[in-house]
């Protein structure tokens, strides 16, 4: 079985944390990929820039002048960074963005009602390239950009890119996606981090969405979650970086 792991901004903002996870994610044994976010360095960034910043529906809104930013921070500074560090702990990564080896091909979305800019939204994973790499003893390190083939490099929701690998690998081999924040898993109370939800499924989403519960960032993940179990994925995971050592630790197992 692959693991395709998806880390999220919280923890690559933390620089404690994310030299835990690195630590531990390099200890894994098995063939593993790891999709990682950093929305908010790219923020951070784009204010020293003058650039604003434009969020719809838990998405970056992406002009011309955004493209480069995150292009700069996902691809370069937090991606090598990142393959560095693993590295470091003996993990053979392997850092790449969509473009690389044609391996995550986008289109640029369409929205009547949003023009979300050079944002995209996944048609291809080549996971026969990707399996490639992990068959020789490479761990893929994938940011969050894609390209549409002709050229123009997009950016896509980190958990999109996690979601859309699993399900391509899931066509060569058993996969289970473990998306990692900075939470034990999908709250029932927002206040209180104890209040794991241990298991969702499309009823009870509907409900938590309705009431608010889940809302923002965590829209798009759930619905990648759900996207990749109807796509052969056998196991979708929420959690934080402990369920990588300990996976009795608390967590949120999405089902149909």
């Amino acid at each position: 079985m692959i693991k395709v792991i998806k880390i999220g901004g919280n923890v690559i903002d933390n620089t404690t944390a994310l030299e835990a996870f690195q630590r531990d994610f390099a200890c894994m044994e098995g063939s593993k990929i790891l999709i990682h976010g950093g929305g908010k360095i790219a923020t951070q960034i784009s204010q020293k820039l003058g650039i604003e910043t434009v969020m719809v529906g838990g998405r970056r809104v992406t002009d011309r002048p955004t493209l480069d930013v995150v292009t700069m921070v996902y691809a370069g500074l937090i991606n090598k960074n990142v393959v560095a560090a693993l590295q470091s702990h003996g993990c053979n990564a392997i850092g790449l963005s969509g473009a690389d080896a044609g391996s995550i091909t986008s289109h640029k979305r369409i929205n009547k009602d949003i023009d979300y800019g050079y944002v995209g939204d996944v048609d291809r994973v080549d996971a026969a390239a990707i399996k490639k790499l992990t068959d020789a003893g490479f761990t893929p390190v994938f940011c969050a950009i894609t390209h549409d083939g002709n050229g123009t490099l997009l950016n896509t929701n980190a958990d999109t890119v996690a979601s859309s690998v699993a399900c391509g690998v899931a066509s060569l081999e058993d996969v289970e996606l473990i998306f990692c924040f900075e939470k034990d898993g999908v709250l029932s109370c927002p206040d209180d981090d104890t209040s794991v939800i241990p298991h969702i499924d499309t009823a009870v989403y509907a409900s938590l969405k309705e009431s608010g519960v889940i809302s923002g960032g965590m829209l798009p993940k759930m619905e990648n979650a759900f996207a990749a179990l109807k796509a052969g994925v056998k196991k979708v995971i929420i959690t934080s970086p402990a369920y990588i050592t300990d996976q009795n630790a608390p967590h949120t197992e999405i089902v149909l």
